[in-house]
């Protein structure tokens, strides 16, 4: 039996992204992951700068360490009610705009 040899094209991240960044679904999904990362770092910068631990930030916020490093993560959405307490641990306030 003869094999089929399939062609295949490769394109430069550059490429595909270029063509996908023209679709309003995916500017829109694209947007909100460079919000949800910005906030990840900004949660962890906060945290590191007051030199607490993911421990700590979660024993005054009252949940599990997990949910911190979750949202340090950014790998998921967080609730404005966590929101909100992780921000008051860390003495800000949450404005939304």
């Amino acid at each position: 039996m003869k094999k089929k040899q399939q062609n295949l094209q490769w394109h430069s991240f550059d490429e595909v992204f270029s063509r996908s960044s023209k679709k309003k679904e995916f500017r829109l999904a694209y947007n909100e992951e460079i919000v949800r990362l910005r906030l990840a770092r900004q949660i962890r910068n906060l945290r590191t700068t007051s030199q607490m631990t993911q421990l700590i930030v979660a024993k005054k916020s009252g949940m599990p360490q997990s949910v911190i490093a979750r949202v340090e993560s950014g790998d998921r959405g967080i609730s404005v009610d966590t929101l909100g307490r992780i921000a008051h641990t860390l003495g800000k306030e949450v404005q939304l705009v």
